[in-house]
């Protein structure tokens, strides 16, 4: 059941998937409508290059506007935040918290490889340098880096099914970093559904190969035609955060939608209060 990539189809890994900034970028160009329900298993075995593609599209589209409900916790104390995300090709996005109140008007916009945080309450905009690339986001288990790096699944890693699994039930496909691979991941292990077509979970492990954080997807809507996890939650595994997690419920995502080029700005940033 072995199978490497051999072709280079840039995307942004992880985190930009769970968070839903770019992990809704374009996808190259590629038609953004919901995939046909072809079967990725016949005769027992998995086609593992057709699971990577779906699961590097399942998010994608050329522009995308998006509601979102963002709840940390921490032991002790939770916050709940609402977000609306605009992004336009696959290296622009913007992320506007709605409420609560106090953190109302807070934004952090992307272009490129930049990042800068916008505080109404101050009316300033701050770049993020990168020194401060691998603090949180926002009060969040996910970094700034985590928005702006660039990984592609099938340039920087080689994959292969593993095996079936019984908990969660489904088929583990690892991914292991190649050795010119610049980045935090060695290896992460993810999990799909038993048709292989939607994700379940996947497990990070850093260059030591310690297990560093748990993602799992749960929730399955149809937003705008196409079906996928409406809730992400990544879990830490620092014994220093034991208790944290992060929680991203889409409540509402429109694919291809008219995002103008003008909002991914600072001025325009700056102008919207």
């Amino acid at each position: 059941m072995r199978s490497m990539s051999r072709c280079n189809v840039p995307m942004a890994l992880t985190v930009l998937i769970a968070l839903g900034v770019a992990a809704l970028a374009t996808a190259s160009g590629q038609d953004a409508k919901a995939p046909p329900e072809e079967s990725f298993i016949k005769d027992g075995h998995v086609d593992v290059n057709a699971v990577v593609d779906h699961f590097e599209n399942l998010y994608r589209a050329n522009s995308s506007i998006s509601e979102a409900r963002l709840t940390i916790v921490k032991p002790g104390r939770t916050k709940t935040m609402t977000l609306k995300s605009w992004t336009r090709g696959e290296d622009k996005a913007l992320v506007v918290i709605e409420s609560p109140p106090r953190e109302e008007g807070v934004a952090t916009l992307m272009v490129d490889k930049n990042l800068w945080n916008y505080f109404p309450r101050i009316s300033r905009t701050i770049r993020i340098p990168p020194s401060m690339m691998q603090s949180s986001w926002m009060g969040t288990d996910f970094t700034n880096d985590d928005l702006v790096r660039e990984t592609s699944f099938r340039k920087d890693y080689s994959y292969e099914v593993v095996e079936r699994t019984q908990d969660p039930n489904g088929w583990l496909v690892r991914f292991t970093a190649k050795p010119d691979t610049v980045g935090l991941w060695d290896r992460f292990d993810l999990i799909v559904t038993p048709d292989a077509r939607l994700p379940v979970q996947a497990k990070y492990y850093d260059r030591r190969d310690r297990h560093a954080r748990t993602l799992y997807w749960d929730d399955v809507k149809t937003f705008d035609g196409r079906r996928i996890p409406a809730r992400m939650t990544l879990i830490p595994q620092d014994p220093d955060k034991k208790g944290d997690k992060t929680e991203m419920t889409y409540l509402n995502i429109d694919f291809d939608a008219d995002v103008p080029e003008r909002m991914f700005s600072l001025s325009e940033l700056e102008q919207r209060h």
